[in-house]
């Protein structure tokens, strides 16, 4: 690690020397490159100078240790202990900062939700969800779009699409992803009994046009009336938009708008952002581990997540955490759940990294 850092400092003092540079400042696109690179690099070397000086001061404070007493002796002591401390510290921060960037930091995120097991309930309870998450992302300060949507006959969601954009927004929604399962009374049932349904999610990070292009050929266009709950028709042209990925069989429609250009347009971002994340899926397999698909059959026991009424519980059973605040959650209070998985995949990370080597 320490020669990977002094790599970095290097590089470091050489990006701030060409900032300062007239002729890379009177270049814009140069500039804004460079600046980017040294904003990434700035917090390592920060950290890594800290680390070295820190270092010092143990080997400076085991030396007065030797030769002193008294009062001199404990002040030596107390140094010492803070600078190792310190140190401890500053090896994990540097540790978490050197880790490979997700290549998806920065993305927009495309959320699709679905009514999986439980009939209508199933489908009320996708919308349950779709409130939770635009509330998240009120609280965020995200942007939120909503792509298409299939309303079901009671006023739930067949499924809904919908787009994410602002600061964290992959870190954070990218482990939403999975089958949310949910015990409650169903406005459906005259008995009182708990009934056990789920809704899956499936989260992607949207592609631009450079990472995935989708060539006429690839693509199968319908158009068709759109509907409303029950099938009824809701529209007297054929606005909605049915595109299927021919290579991949990926289907994506999208009815949502009025006209068909603006269906076609939302539904090439969804199935983007659905080939985009079927690609880093297969290099991840092949890279390490095949991992459980996020979505699953959609099944009461293949889930993420449970929200229990009757106890005001929700538990995600990735990182054993429970929490009886249910009412909070589903109003968007999702931090601490969040705060808790993304900790997690650090850990397992830099785990990871440790396995893989890194000395230096």
């Amino acid at each position: 690690m320490l020669d990977r850092l002094a790599a970095l400092e290097s590089e470091f003092r050489l990006l701030e020397a060409r900032l300062a540079d007239p002729d890379v400042i009177a270049d814009q696109a140069r500039y804004g490159s460079l600046a980017r690179r040294y904003s990434e690099l700035e917090p390592i070397v920060t950290a890594a100078i800290e680390l070295r000086t820190r270092t010092d001061d143990i080997a400076a404070a085991s030396s007065m240790l030797e030769g002193s007493t008294g009062d001199d002796r404990e002040f030596a002591r107390d140094e010492l202990t803070a600078a190792q401390a310190d140190v401890v510290g500053l090896e994990a921060t540097l540790h978490r900062l050197l880790l490979p960037k997700d290549p998806n930091e920065g993305r927009d995120v495309i959320v699709e939700i679905r009514g999986a097991e439980g009939g209508e309930e199933a489908n009320l309870w996708a919308r349950d969800l779709f409130e939770l998450y635009q509330a998240f992302a009120q609280r965020r300060g995200w942007r939120f779009e909503v792509l298409g949507s299939q309303a079901s006959s009671m006023g739930g969601f067949d499924e809904v699409a919908f787009k994410v954009a602002g600061d964290a927004a992959w870190t954070r929604m990218q482990h939403e992803g999975g089958t949310h399962r949910v015990q409650r009374v169903p406005v459906t049932e005259s008995q009182g009994r708990i009934h056990t349904s789920s809704a899956t999610v499936a989260v992607f990070p949207e592609a631009d046009e450079v990472d995935v292009e989708l060539p006429d050929r690839d693509l199968k266009v319908d158009v068709y009336r759109s509907s409303g709950p029950g099938g009824q028709s809701v529209n007297t042209t054929d606005s909605a938009v049915r595109i299927t990925h021919l290579p991949t069989g990926l289907v994506v429609s999208m009815q949502d708008q009025k006209s068909q250009l603006q269906n076609k347009a939302k539904a090439l971002v969804v199935l983007r952002a659905r080939l985009l994340k079927a690609r880093q899926d297969a290099a991840a397999a092949e890279a390490s581990e095949v991992r459980r698909d996020q979505v699953g059959a959609g099944g009461r026991a293949d889930k993420i997540r449970t929200y229990n009424y009757k106890d005001s519980r929700v538990t995600d059973h990735r990182v054993n955490l429970t929490v009886h605040k249910l009412d909070r959650v589903l109003a968007g209070e999702l931090e601490e759940i969040s705060d808790a998985l993304v900790a997690a995949d650090e850990a397992r990370r830099l785990a990871e990294g440790d396995r893989g080597g890194g000395g230096g």
